[in-house]
């Protein structure tokens, strides 16, 4: 008989306890919660404007932190350290193709034109070609039809191509590995010397 005494005993103070809690309305529990996603959607707008202007902020900085993937492509330096991460990358063909097509474009003798052509479309733009490049089928067929008589031009299309999945893929990955920014605190280093 004392546990149910005791039991009794505890039940009731706990029921005290609870007439001193004011117990909201109904309709305050509503207002509340609509006063609280008002403040969640504020809140959200304006970490999304925080977050639009610290974006547009990193871009513009980070453009000038960063040379640009053809300021990259003219310096020797940056060039053969970003090959060599392509190739970690196993995407070497695409930066090789590239300077094929810069190293054909600055090809004096009509001559020279032909077998050069030849040679880049064998190794990167055939169907199975030993260093195949991702171009679609229709710059594929173009750049085959131009082949009897090339032109400087006959690969601006896929070069463009082929330039832009850098630019978006590979170059982006590049600034953030430890070989840019080994050779990069190097260049800064030479520069205060």
């Amino acid at each position: 008989m004392p546990k149910l005494l005791f039991s009794k005993m505890r039940f009731y103070t706990i029921k005290d306890l609870m007439q001193n809690v004011k117990r909201p309305r109904r309709s305050d529990v509503i207002l509340n919660r609509n006063r609280r996603k008002k403040d969640i959607q504020c809140h959200m707008v304006q970490k999304m404007n925080d977050e639009t202007y610290s974006s547009n902020l990193s871009l513009q900085t980070d453009h000038k932190l960063y040379p640009t993937l053809e300021e990259l492509l003219r310096d020797k330096k940056y060039l053969a350290v970003f090959r060599s991460f392509l190739q970690s990358e196993f995407s070497e063909e695409n930066i090789d193709f590239w300077l094929s097509c810069e190293d054909f474009k600055s090809t004096a003798s009509m001559d020279d034109l032909g077998w050069k052509a030849e040679g880049i479309y064998q190794k990167f733009i055939q169907p199975s070609a030993c260093r195949e490049i991702n171009v679609d089928h229709h710059i594929r067929e173009k750049i085959k039809s131009t082949l009897e008589q090339p032109s400087l031009s006959c690969f601006d299309e896929a070069q463009k191509h082929v330039y832009l999945l850098m630019e978006r893929d590979s170059y982006p990955r590049f600034l953030h590995s430890d070989a840019y920014m080994s050779v990069k605190n190097k260049s800064r280093t030479l520069w205060y010397i």
